[in-house]
């Protein structure tokens, strides 16, 4: 990025339109079935086993945000932050303190949308910022060219983005004003992909920040996405994990209007249209894939192979551990006592298993007397949900 004299976009006419008025049947029809869908996930499982996943879901999004960007962590060092517990290399320990800035910041922006606060306005952007980079130290916040990310702080300079010119910074209230008027009223469940797939380009492309931008975009979508998702499926993962067409498409959507057939708008109809078609797929993609890790005749199946697995090479794990912990992923929370009962084995040998299932990472408790649940440890995920964080299971 680099600061250039550019006086170009100064009205908020120049990046109309901001909705796609084409398929919009199609796109309805698609978003209705993603709704359904995420519906039926959050029912899928208890809801502390839904709590886990969706803490597991926060450290992906974390994971492939900073991905997108190419400053990410392994997840190993990820979990290991969560710990307080950083590298002794600089460099790594501050990926560390990043990723664990973004995990909190989504927690705390979460339990503001839970709370009845809208994502959709260009407050909850600017909110998003500042919950990111407000964590973060002044070293943690400063980029490669020595400037300091202001949590929170509109930008107050003009910047090239590659071959993209943002609006004149002084023009970033009527761009914003604009953007609340079309994304921040409420909306239809029809239509709640399509308007938040269109914001995601139309905010980014008005780069109001000087930099954070990517992440704080994302992090609103997340959030938009809430009522949606409930956390279960991560937008983040299908963009990472098709990082190039993001950006090809994010970059496409900047183009001018393409000819008397292409709306009426500055920008490109046909072209917004096609991102907010391939950002539906993606939402598509991601609820199907998770709606199939949560089937449940498949669960107790990975739960067995799991089991069957660490027994090989760790005696204190035994096959009289599958039904039990099934049980934990339908019923959530159990005494310990049930859950030993559950097992068929003898009261020494049962709470020798459970004690082994804890230290293991497996079976959670808040204290050595509370209800045990399931969790979802790193190294436990290529077999209870797999492909879903590959990255994981990979040496660091």
């Amino acid at each position: 990025m680099t600061s250039v004299k550019i006086n170009r976009y100064t009205q908020p006419h120049q990046f109309e339109p901001l909705l796609p008025q084409r398929r919009l049947d199609e796109f309805r029809q698609r978003t209705r079935a993603v709704v359904e869908r995420s519906l039926r996930l959050s029912g899928s499982a208890h809801p502390a086993t839904v709590a886990s996943l969706r803490e597991l879901v926060r450290e992906m999004n974390s994971y492939y945000s900073n991905r997108i960007e190419g400053q990410s962590t392994h997840p190993l060092n990820i979990e290991r932050a969560l710990r307080q517990d950083f590298s002794d290399k600089p460099d790594v320990a501050k990926l560390q303190r990043l990723a664990l800035a973004h995990i909190e910041a989504e927690r705390e922006l979460e339990q503001d949308v839970a709370s009845g606060e809208s994502a959709s306005t260009t407050a909850f952007l600017r909110q998003a910022h500042a919950a990111l980079y407000g964590r973060l130290s002044i070293d943690d916040r400063t980029t490669d060219e020595g400037r300091i990310i202001e949590p929170g702080a509109w930008r107050e300079e003009q910047v090239a983005v590659g071959r993209h010119e943002p609006p004149l910074w002084s023009s970033l209230p009527a761009f914003l004003a604009r953007l609340d008027a079309v994304y921040g009223p409420d909306t239809s469940l029809d239509d709640a992909l399509i308007h938040i797939a269109a914001a995601h380009h139309r905010t980014a492309w008005v780069h109001p920040f000087l930099d954070g931008n990517g992440r704080a975009v994302r992090l609103q979508t997340h959030c938009a996405l809430w009522h949606l998702s409930a956390g279960l499926w991560s937008m983040n993962r299908g963009l990472a994990r098709n990082h190039d067409k993001y950006y090809q498409l994010l970059d496409a959507a900047d183009s001018h209007r393409q000819g008397d057939l292409d709306g009426r708008g500055n920008l490109s109809e046909k072209l917004l249209g096609d991102w907010c078609d391939w950002f539906i797929s993606v939402a598509e993609d991601q609820v199907s894939f998770m709606s199939k890790m949560l089937k449940l005749d498949e669960m107790k199946a990975r739960i067995a192979a799991l089991i069957a697995f660490r027994s090989q090479f760790d005696k204190g794990v035994r096959e009289e551990a599958i039904i039990p912990l099934y049980h934990l992923f339908l019923a959530g929370p159990t005494p310990r006592g049930e859950f030993q009962q559950m097992t068929g084995l003898g009261e020494r040998t049962a709470r020798s298993l459970l004690s082994r299932l804890i230290e293991t990472g497996l079976v959670t408790s808040t204290s050595h007397t509370a209800p045990v649940q399931l969790a979802f440890p790193l190294d436990a995920l290529q077999f209870l949900l797999p492909e879903l964080y590959p990255e994981a299971a990979t040496a660091v």
